[in-house]
């Protein structure tokens, strides 16, 4: 269960506490009035004026007193007072008369007793009429007090919890809004808060998100500059070439070769550009297929050793394994080759080239080393790049064969990386989790 359950968890039983105490409290002042309904219905009846006259014939004056103590101690409402035969109050306290009690609204009762030793006394009880005790505030509490005091510790919390969702939400929403209109650096995880929970974990999201786009975004607007640059030169030498046969027909079939071959650069570009699309896009338009890394690796590498000799190099392979997986073969080929032509082409005539396929920890890791003039260290991670090409690189391309090597691995769950061999030369590292089918994109 996630954090924002426990904060919701806590308060609703704190709206629960609330109500329970509005109940509490309505049980109270139930309990009060009964009390005084008790009180007065035993005054009406007398019942306060006998018992005390029955504690007095039987007690006498010291047990009455100790009567009259724990009565007003209790805070009853009703007054007693015990008066002797030669008109004293007992406790010596001044004794309203019949009169004066009418006179202040109250109910004045008197019942005669006498005490143990035939003592004639009178006891006096003095009280506010019942209609007006009920509006000294001790009449029945509405029956509608559970029910509001529920209501309004809902209200509250309600309120609480409705604010404190809502201002992230508007947060995102306003930070939505503002991607939408083009602005690609907003971030909103600063603004959700220090809480920690699943709506602050939405907006670090929102930030990753918003960080994934503008980096897609300057790579596709730097992708863009570089086609346009790339396709610039050779459209100039085919305007070049057919301008030139215009003016000399007799160089025609010259010329007619220099727009094939401008021709066939184009159209080897626009693949490659088309391939690298394809891989940024996700797009799953080529079917998984069963096969052996292993394998793989060796067809491509005893094809490049071919091509290796045919230019005055050499191609060694060294892998014995076997690395099965579902995946896509096509591009996974495309990337090993790419990785080795290119090493076989920046490696000097009489050269080495040592490709080396092993298992290391559930994955399969191809190395291929070639002993050119290798990479500034500066450029290891430009080289896989779209349209990168290292400055002292004298070998024709269009600097996407790495490029595409990467984002095929990255598809497949693996990942690409290049370090400089000592001595001279440059080592790129293919590794690729056996374990595991190709990422979901």
């Amino acid at each position: 269960m996630g954090r924002l359950f426990w904060k919701l968890f806590v308060a609703f039983w704190l709206s629960l506490v609330l109500a329970a105490g509005g109940v509490g409290v309505a049980v109270w002042l139930y309990r009060q009035v009964d009390l005084d309904a008790a009180e007065d219905s035993a005054r009406r009846g007398g019942f306060v004026a006998g018992s005390f006259a029955a504690v007095l014939h039987h007690g006498g004056p010291a047990a009455v007193r100790a009567m009259l103590d724990e009565w007003e101690g209790r805070g009853a409402r009703t007054r007693v007072y015990v008066v002797d035969a030669a008109g004293r109050e007992i406790r010596g306290r001044s004794v309203p008369s019949a009169d004066e009690a009418r006179a202040h609204g109250l109910d004045s009762d008197t019942l005669a007793t006498s005490g143990p030793d035939g003592a004639e006394y009178r006891v006096v009880t003095v009280a506010p009429p019942r209609h007006e005790r009920r509006r000294g505030g001790r009449g029945a509490p509405s029956p509608w007090l559970p029910l509001v005091s529920g209501l309004l510790a809902s209200l509250a919390f309600s309120g609480v919890m409705a604010g404190y969702l809502a201002r992230p939400v508007r947060k995102l929403r306003s930070a939505f809004g503002s991607m939408a209109d083009g602005r690609l650096d907003t971030r909103v995880g600063a603004r959700m808060g220090s809480w920690r929970d699943e709506i602050t974990d939405l907006g670090k999201d929102f930030d990753h998100m918003a960080n994934r786009l503008q980096a897609l975004v300057a790579a596709q607007r730097r992708l863009l500059h570089d086609v346009s640059h790339e396709l610039r030169s050779p459209l100039a030498r085919l305007q070049a070439a057919i301008g030139l046969a215009r003016q000399n027909p007799a160089r025609s079939l010259e010329l007619m070769e220099r727009v094939e071959r401008e021709a066939g650069r184009l159209d080897r570009l626009v693949g490659e550009l088309l391939t690298l699309a394809r891989l940024d896009s996700g797009a799953g338009d080529t079917p998984m297929e069963a096969l052996d890394l292993f394998d793989l690796a060796a067809g491509v590498a005893q094809d490049a050793a071919f091509e290796a000799e045919v230019s005055g190099r050499t191609l060694v392979f060294r892998g014995d394994g076997q690395a099965a997986l579902v995946a896509d073969g096509a591009r996974l080929q495309r990337a090993f080759e790419n990785v080795t032509r290119n090493a076989v082409k920046f490696s000097p005539v009489g050269g080495r080239v040592e490709v080396v396929a092993h298992l290391d920890d559930g994955n399969f890791v191809l190395s291929v080393a070639d002993h050119g003039p290798g990479v500034p260290a500066a450029e290891l991670e430009a080289i896989f790049e779209p349209f990168y090409r290292s400055a002292g690189a004298g070998a024709e391309g269009f600097g996407l064969g790495l490029a595409i090597a990467r984002r095929a691995v990255a598809a497949q769950g693996g990942r690409v990386s290049a370090v400089n061999v000592e001595g001279g030369g440059l080592c790129v590292t293919i590794t690729i989790p056996v374990d595991a089918g190709p990422e979901r994109r």
